[in-house]
């Protein structure tokens, strides 16, 4: 049997990744997202990890919630990168500063 110390370990290493890859990858929009996305699933495997230990449904019903979220963020993103990509021809970070008022 799995404890629920191991799957919060491997929601800590995640959780570092994507942290680590939003500071260390400043330059690529879509690994930006991509990192963010990979936050976002290791608070889920927390949730689902507490939900079955406790015996709660609740954490699962958040999960629910905190996909639909993802998915509508990754759809929205993604339409906004190609407006840009088609406008400034580059989804490089540091080009796309003229966005700042």
């Amino acid at each position: 049997m799995i404890a629920l110390s191991d799957f919060l370990i491997l929601g800590a290493i995640l959780f570092c990744l994507s942290v680590a890859g939003i500071f260390l990858n400043r330059k690529n929009v879509i690994i930006l997202l991509m990192a963010i996305e990979l936050m976002l699933l290791a608070v889920n495997m927390n949730f689902i990890a507490f939900s079955h230990y406790l015996g709660d449904i609740s954490g699962q019903v958040f999960v629910f919630f905190i996909l639909t979220v993802a998915a509508a963020e990754a759809a929205i993103g993604l339409a906004i990168l190609v407006v840009l990509f088609r406008s400034k021809r580059t989804i490089n970070v540091d080009d796309l500063d003229t966005l700042k008022g």
